[in-house]
């Protein structure tokens, strides 16, 4: 068997009909896979664009690509991996269609044998399109990895190696795999199946062959144990990883040889003692995310998805909701090597639409087949430790509709019964009909509105006993009780419910120190999902503070040019936003006091943060107003008690901590030079933060997250540029235009800032910072050497250089998804005077 990546070679067009391509040749791109066909278009306010899907065009294209076929294979089978095609792909080989997939987000594979000319050139064409399909930004297109299969006749299915590790104590673990082969031949086979069982260092700890014999056209089973003493066990804090290479063998030679990544670990769910892994309690500090890479797009270019794990789990995260569909392959193997826990969901619909041409239009025909698609993707992961079958679904709300659930959660069962099952089910959603009552009769009686009073009554619904009842039967199919924006259940469903065991599948961050505090305090509560850990494009707008005029009432989508939801702990670029620094004091894993100020220029405005809005404090003291104009400060601390200081002088001491929900506000005029927060504990001094002005001596400072790339398709290079004054300080309110000029050995793959309201495209060599920032995302084309030179007027240019290395002479150093990339070092960093 040979498998290859087969990223590279492909273009794409827009789809027109066939009779308008009688009109003559469209334009044609040539691109490299994973690839958002939809990021760069342009975006307007005009009729027909929507917020939720940030004000982007519908589009249709088709990717072409051509390969030779030698003659040798028509003995063989020849096999297409496609990981994730967004949406309503079709499959044409040699223009025969071949296959389709109405979800966008499911592995599928394409047997090309029946269509293939043979000792020839061969054309795969694949059409995609995005239109009014959902509720956030999809992008279009071939935004997840694509494999070519080769294989003999007889040969291991296609997901064949399932690895499960059913007994484990400190002396020894049993690893079952289980390997499934087909004979495809016309006659009787007989073949041998090796597995051996490597550590984390490559050594062998565990072998075994099994004899198997097989009739022509059957498959049949393998299942052999095998026994790893000492394991070392995988959890997030030390996710241990091994590896089985199985070796399907024909009278002694190597016909087909795989290899299959697994961990070790236990898991073990009850209301007393909550989550246990290896036999110790996990509480789930959790984030949603949604599936695109920001300034990329949809990509999910392996070294992208990594990075998001690498930046969450930095930032306090200990688990990730797939929110709200399957997570990239690419994503759960960075999830395995850095000790990320996940909940991988399945759909955002069943059979009742959320929007004009969403899945539910294809769901009871395709559900089962995308079921088997994440089960089978998942399955070898140990970082998944949760299936969610919906989000927020109408039909949990309803007796009948409710089965769909029960058939979703036993089909994954049937697959799978070594992880948990669970429902992101909002009451407030699965009793939606008796809600639009409910709010047309507050209407009438002049009810207070608005998204922040919508999410009060979201928690008093969530409470009502007419959610308890209607949500009783969807939540008795499940393992545990995912829960959106419902914690005024945690505590009387303990009672009413006490076999019960609760997840915030989605919270408001603003209620972090409460939800937290549920969580600690009840055992039966295993965690919470912020919406969101990271910032995502679509829904534009609501995490914004938004500044009313009089007489002006607040909106729940914001207008265009917005493009992001502006509700991340991280923005789009991966720089953690002051929410971030207070969820992690939450957490109890800071104990510095962190500082944020509001913007001075809206002091006394009147505010409407929305239920997904923080605030709009930013870590800076570099303000444009008069001095002594009043400025909003902003401490978080798990400290007793927090003293503030303006250029030494004392503003005042006031309580912070957990019972003052860990922060501390503090109103100052403004004046240039040094803002010192000091958290005292018991009387004492525990530590201090800072702020200073930025000077006007302003400089360039860049920074690459790595020196060392791959030559592969799944590596990128993260290049970080600051404006900074000569002492660091990040110089927050003066953006100007950078550029970026890159020659060598890679291209530009994208270039933008966490801005949430954006005007420039992300494809431009040319970008205005935002709040002093920059993010540069460069991709290998080749091996040699990478210089990169950023500029910005009347500011010194600063010159950095990056090697890509031929990725077989990489092998072993660290792994994305199929592919081997560099382990990460120290970064590379270059500053310029002005």
């Amino acid at each position: 068997m040979t498998t290859t990546s087969f990223n590279d070679g492909w273009s794409v067009r827009d789809k027109t009909s066939i009779f308008e391509s009688l009109q003559g040749a469209v334009e044609t791109e040539s691109v490299r896979l994973p690839h958002d066909a939809l990021i760069h278009r342009d975006r307007s306010g005009a009729a027909g664009r929507t917020s939720h899907t940030g004000y982007f065009p519908s589009a249709t294209v088709e990717y072409a690509k051509t390969l030779h076929i030698p003659e040798d294979y028509r003995d063989k089978r020849v096999t297409l991996e496609l990981q994730g095609v967004h949406r309503d792909a079709m499959v044409y080989v040699n223009e025969v269609f071949a296959a389709q997939r109405p979800f966008g987000y499911s592995t599928f594979y394409v047997e090309l044998d029946a269509f293939l000319t043979y000792g020839a050139a061969n054309t795969i064409r694949i059409e995609a399109r995005a239109h009014e399909d959902s509720r956030w930004y999809t992008g279009v297109g071939m935004h997840r990895d694509a494999w070519l299969h080769v294989t003999e006749l007889v040969h291991v299915t296609r997901t064949g190696v399932q690895i499960t590790t059913p007994d484990i104590d400190a002396r020894r673990a049993v690893v079952e795999v289980v390997t499934t082969v087909q004979n495809e031949s016309t006659g009787t086979a007989q073949r041998s199946i090796s597995t051996v069982l490597r550590d984390s260092e490559g050594r062998t700890v565990a072998t075994d062959t099994a004899l198997l014999t097989l009739r022509a056209g059957s498959t049949s089973v393998t299942r052999q144990r095998l026994y790893v003493t000492t394991p070392q066990l995988w959890d997030v804090g030390s996710p241990s990883l091994y590896t089985a290479v199985t070796t399907l063998l024909d009278t002694g030679t190597a016909a087909e040889e795989r290899e299959t990544r697994f961990g070790i670990r236990t898991l073990q769910l009850d209301p007393v003692e909550g989550l246990r892994i290896n036999g110790t309690t996990v509480k789930l500090r959790g984030a949603c995310i949604h599936h695109d890479n920001g300034i990329l797009g949809a990509a999910t270019i392996g070294r992208a998805e990594e990075r998001r794990v690498q930046l969450l789990k930095e930032a306090g995260f200990n688990a990730i909701r797939s929110s709200h569909n399957p997570l990239s392959q690419a994503m759960l193997d960075a999830c395995d090597r850095h000790g990320m826990l996940v909940m991988d969901e399945t759909f955002d619909m069943w059979t009742v639409g959320k929007s004009a041409f969403d899945y539910s239009l294809s769901f009871p025909e395709w559900w089962e087949r995308d079921v088997e698609a994440l089960v089978a993707k998942d399955f070898n992961h140990p970082s998944v430790i949760f299936y969610s079958i919906g989000n927020e679904i109408p039909e949990t709300g309803n007796p009948l509709g409710s089965d769909w659930g029960r058939r979703i959660a036993e089909k994954i069962r049937s697959l799978d019964e070594t992880r948990f099952v669970t429902n992101s089910i909002n009451g407030f959603v699965s009793a939606l009909t008796e809600v639009a009552r409910i709010m047309a009769a507050e209407r009438e009686g002049d009810a207070p509105a608005g998204v922040n009073a919508a999410g009060d009554f979201m928690g008093a619904i969530n409470a009502s006993g007419m959610v308890t009842e209607r949500t009783a039967e969807s939540f008795a199919a499940v393992d545990v009780a995912g829960i959106n924006y419902g914690e005024t259940r945690y505590v009387a469903d303990s009672d009413e419910f006490p076999n019960r065991i609760i997840v915030g599948t989605e919270t408001f961050p603003r209620n972090i120190d409460v939800n937290w505090r549920l969580v600690e305090e009840n055992p039966h509560v295993i965690g919470d999902f912020t919406w969101t850990g990271w910032d995502y494009l679509g829904e534009v707008g609501i995490g914004r503070v938004q500044y009313l005029a009089d007489g002006e009432g607040p909106s729940f989508a914001a207008p265009y040019p917005w493009l992001a939801a502006w509700c991340g702990d991280l923005d789009i670029t991966g720089f953690r936003r002051p929410m971030s620094y207070y969820r992690e004091t939450v957490f109890g894993l800071r104990h510095e006091p962190y500082v944020a100020v509001q913007p001075p220029q809206h002091h006394g405005a009147v505010q409407f943060p929305s239920p997904w809005a923080w605030s709009d404090a930013v870590a800076s003291w570099t303000w444009d107003v008069p001095a002594g104009s009043p400025a909003t400060v902003e401490v978080y601390s798990d400290a007793d008690e927090v003293e503030l200081l303006l250029n030494g002088e004392s503003i005042g001491r006031t309580a912070a901590g957990r019972d003052h929900g860990y922060r501390a506000v503090f109103e100052v005029p403004y004046a240039p030079g040094e803002l010192t927060a000091i958290a005292h504990t018991a009387g004492s001094e525990v530590s201090r933060a800072s702020l200073r002005t930025a000077s006007e001596d302003v400089r360039l400072k860049v920074e690459a997250d790595r020196d060392r790339l791959i030559d592969n398709t799944s590596d990128l290079g993260f290049i970080t540029i600051e404006l900074r004054d000569a002492e660091g300080t990040l110089i927050t309110g003066a953006d100007r235009l950078a550029r970026v000029a890159i020659s060598g050995a890679a291209i530009l793959q994208g270039l933008g800032s966490a801005r949430p309201d954006p005007t420039e495209k992300y494809d431009s060599d040319e970008h205005t910072t935002f709040q002093g920032r920059l993010l540069a995302v460069v991709r290998p084309t080749g091996v040699g050497r990478v210089t990169v030179i950023v500029t910005a007027d009347g500011l010194e240019p600063v010159t950095i250089a990056l090697d890509v290395a031929d990725a077989s002479a990489e092998r072993g150093r660290g792994a994305l998804l199929g592919h081997e990339a560099a382990l990460p070092v120290p970064p590379i960093t270059s500053a310029g005077g002005r």
